[in-house]
């Protein structure tokens, strides 16, 4: 990946996906199952919607979306868009990003900034509801193809509300959760 992620959690699964179209056998199981060589890919009229709710509201750090363009060429995103909100009905977009032919990982930061720590909290987006549409894509083409995509928040540090050291010595890590 494009970012060093040990400091954050994947919660994808935390989440229900859905699309707005997609291929027989191109669907959500491809779009999450780890596999780059597997892809979603979109069946309709632009812009391509992917849908991911919460159950609670959930603070969200990064998305990072793998694509391939020398694979996938005029299928290949090239303007995505981020929404959040609480619904459907009142999604507001945050991020507008426009990809020059990716390949790999490509990082996207919905509040524009990579904040973890406790007093930059609040600058952090917190929703229940993101939607990631595709906009356009290289080439002209009509649909698109996603190979994976991730949703990342940051690891709660254990005692940082009580403003305690980083414990991180393996003497220390061993008492780290309770049985």
């Amino acid at each position: 990946m494009t970012s060093d992620n040990s400091g954050e959690r994947e919660i994808g699964e935390l989440a229900v996906w859905s699309l707005s179209t997609a291929k027989p056998g191109n669907g959500v199981e491809q779009l999450r199952d780890d596999n780059t060589d597997t892809y979603w890919q979109s069946d309709g009229p632009q812009p391509h919607l992917i849908n991911i709710q919460f159950h609670q509201k959930m603070r969200i750090h990064e998305i990072v979306i793998y694509t391939d363009f020398k694979l996938d060429e005029s299928y290949t995103p090239a303007k995505i868009s981020i929404r959040a909100g609480t619904t459907f009905h009142d999604l507001q977009e945050i991020h507008v990003q426009e990809l020059n032919e990716p390949s790999g990982w490509v990082t996207i930061l919905p509040s524009g900034k990579q904040t973890t720590t406790a007093a930059e909290d609040s600058s952090m987006l917190r929703t229940h509801f993101i939607q990631v549409a595709i906009l356009a894509n290289h080439q002209n083409g009509r649909d698109t193809h996603i190979r994976q995509i991730k949703i990342y928040t940051p690891r709660r540090l254990m005692g940082q509300h009580m403003c305690l050291p980083e414990f991180n010595t393996v003497e220390f890590q061993q008492y780290a959760c309770l049985r």
